[in-house]
């Protein structure tokens, strides 16, 4: 079974060709499924996929920032066959988008080679080191057969009357059936774990954290105490304004959400200047990245648990950062989760960013100023117009009953263990 990855491209888009990129961004943005130029249900190993356009700002210190281009997707198995896929199935779709960025080869009439998309693809993609996957191993293609399997045995349960029955004469009648079924035999052997390289490299990776703060915590740990209260002195004199979004900026952010069971998230902003943020963020997003691979693995981000994927993307040579998930329900919803269950940890990066509000010590206040917080997500967020999920109508919680239900098809069960397993119908 593979591993998830994330797949990040970031282009700098010509200034001269905007209009023509929002032409094709808005024929792709009616069925980004399977429009003509990009489309991500093509691809079997596509969890979700996403394009974006960020436009031209300035940071800080009046410096340009230059408009940009975002293609991201959620994987299966390594990036790169995923890429060569996406590039296969778009062909030249992928000259109709990217033909508007910079540095894309010049046409001169004809399409640019499968050769010229990819390497220009590869140059564009960043590597992200921190992402969160709601349970590494759990493919498109697994996901999407469990969702059936549970749809054909709610319809035997319908049609059998099997309620009536004892626990365990109910799972023997519903294991009769999918072993009677060629389409549903498949679920009667476990779902396969990721694969063996895949394990053998978590495992190393998971030990550099502890290894590395025994190797070099004696340097360490005074270093990240001075950064701690460098950190401090700062936020007693970082502006924390309270500014509302703007109407028209809502009201472009939800048209495009609550469509179907999920939702794209993507919000960004510039860091607050010096380099202690940045070396702060620089820092801490390994770290996250580490705690997302080892700690929170098993279907919830820190108690969390409508998350299906999440990323941090720093761009811009580290002065500002994007944030990217996909999430289940509304975007209240999913910020009161966050206030609620892991307002440290949000803390933590966003506090980063200009104008949070006010934190002590970086991970206390901040999101715990309930509206100023909604406020300051709210007008950083980026409009999504091209969003593609696999499984639209499947929340995570659905995702994972319904592994559990496959699950409990093979093995031994007590009594009491089958009328549980039952109650996931």
């Amino acid at each position: 079974m593979p591993h998830q990855e994330p797949l990040t491209v970031v282009a700098k888009v010509d200034p001269t060709r905007l209009a023509s990129l929002a032409h094709v961004m808005d024929a792709m943005r009616h069925d980004p499924a399977h429009n003509d130029v990009l489309p991500f249900g093509a691809l079997p190993d596509c969890h979700f996929g996403r394009v974006l356009f960020l436009p031209e700002s300035e940071d800080l210190q009046g410096r340009a920032i230059a408009p940009q281009l975002l293609m991201l997707s959620d994987c299966d198995g390594p990036v790169g066959p995923h890429l060569e896929a996406l590039v296969d199935r778009a062909q030249g779709g992928i000259d109709r988008l990217f033909g508007n960025c910079e540095d894309f080869p010049k046409l001169n009439g004809q399409g640019a080679s499968r050769a010229q998309r990819l390497d220009f693809l590869r140059k564009k993609s960043v590597h992200v080191k921190a992402s969160y996957v709601h349970r590494p191993g759990r493919s498109v293609e697994q996901i999407r057969r469990e969702a059936q399997l549970r749809d054909a045995l709610e319809t035997f349960v319908d049609a059998h009357g099997l309620t009536n029955l004892a626990p365990l004469e109910a799972r023997k009648q519903l294991r009769a059936h999918v072993k009677s079924t060629p389409a549903l035999s498949w679920a009667l052997e476990p779902a396969p774990g990721v694969d063996l390289g895949y394990r053998i490299r978590n495992a190393l990776d998971a030990a550099t954290l502890p290894l590395g703060l025994i190797a070099f915590g004696p340097v360490v740990l005074p270093a990240a105490l001075v950064l701690l209260i460098l950190i401090r002195l700062q936020e007693l004199r970082d502006p924390a304004p309270h500014i509302r979004p703007t109407p028209e900026h809502v009201r472009e952010l939800a048209a495009l959400e609550d469509f179907v069971a999920q939702s794209g998230y993507t919000a960004g902003g510039l860091l607050k200047p010096g380099w202690v943020r940045r070396a702060t963020v620089a820092t801490l997003l390994p770290v996250i990245g580490w705690g997302t691979r080892h700690l929170f693995s098993s279907d919830s981000l820190a108690g969390v648990t409508s998350i299906h994927f999440a990323r941090w993307i720093p761009l811009d040579q580290g002065r500002r950062v994007v944030f990217v998930s996909n999430y289940d329900g509304s975007v209240e919803s999913y910020n009161n989760d966050f206030i609620d269950l892991v307002s440290w940890g949000l803390n933590l990066i966003f506090s980063n960013g200009y104008q949070y509000p006010k934190t002590q010590w970086l991970v206390q206040g901040g999101a715990t100023r309930e509206q100023e917080f909604k406020d300051y997500l709210r007008r950083h967020q980026i409009p999504t117009p091209v969003w593609y999920s696999a499984y639209p109508q499947l929340t995570a919680p659905n995702v994972v009953r319904n592994a559990k239900l496959r699950a409990g098809l093979h093995g031994y069960m007590s009594e009491s263990e089958a009328r549980r397993w039952l109650k996931l119908l």
